[in-house]
């Protein structure tokens, strides 16, 4: 082999003998002053509204991907967090759709209430319960969950997600947490129990990045949202069902 590397250095062209270093590289990481930024040459994000302008945020891709996975889930009596949009998408069998806020404010709101704190709400009340990007809002997030199994009917489902890769809020309602897949799992194995949960945490260096940056699902290559790396999650996403 050392003889054959000898022999290119001597008959190929230069051109030629760089693509090939490039292609023997390919994979591997870039030498040490050698990557190449671009557009991602910036200390702000391309979009401030986490690339809605563009396209599908990516982490809304991720949910709705979850969601559409568990659309059986979704039906008969649901309780959804700020709007019915994913009730009204994936749902079916619907019976009855109730739209929970913490404040009147929430003019599309039919039930005003805190969820580490809601006494309102009747025990067995939904057979599906849709928590999108709430609880890192909430500062007693076990209190929280211990709602959600309380609200569920026997055999309901919560279908929850969680950021991991985020830029922090610090507007009308402050993010207080980040989680990761392991406090996510050891929250809700606490309230529903380690058999009736199941835990997803999708995401890749360069998603997560493209999430911070603004750029919408779109943008990306579909092979880049479908590789999932366990050290960079983007979202953690959570199905816990309440025991019968």
């Amino acid at each position: 082999m050392s003889r054959l590397r000898s022999l290119a250095v001597r008959i190929l062209p230069p051109g030629i003998r760089r693509r090939l270093r490039s292609w023997r590289r390919r994979g591997s990481a870039p030498p040490v002053g050698r990557v190449r930024l671009g557009d991602l040459a910036r200390t702000r994000p391309i979009s401030s509204d986490w690339g809605f302008e563009r396209g599908t945020p990516i982490d809304r891709y991720l949910i709705e991907k979850f969601l559409e996975q568990h659309a059986n889930d979704i039906h008969g009596r649901v309780l959804e967090v700020a709007g019915d949009a994913y009730t009204r998408r994936f749902g079916h069998d619907v019976t009855e759709v109730e739209i929970l806020a913490v404040s009147e404010r929430e003019r599309a709101a039919t039930i005003v209430a805190d969820l580490a704190d809601a006494p309102q709400i009747p025990d067995g009340r939904f057979d599906c319960v849709i928590v999108t990007q709430t609880l890192q809002y909430i500062w007693d997030v076990r209190e929280a969950v211990a709602t959600l199994r309380r609200i569920l009917a026997p055999g309901g489902v919560a279908l929850v997600s969680l950021p991991s890769v985020i830029r922090y809020d610090d507007g009308s309602w402050p993010d207080l947490w980040r989680f990761t897949p392991a406090s996510a799992r050891r929250l809700f194995e606490d309230a529903f129990g380690t058999e009736h949960i199941e835990v997803e945490a999708p995401g890749n260096v360069l998603a997560a990045a493209a999430f911070l940056y603004g750029l919408a699902a779109e943008e990306l290559d579909g092979s880049v949202l479908q590789a999932d790396d366990p050290a960079v999650p983007v979202s953690i996403l959570i199905r816990a069902r309440k025991a019968e």
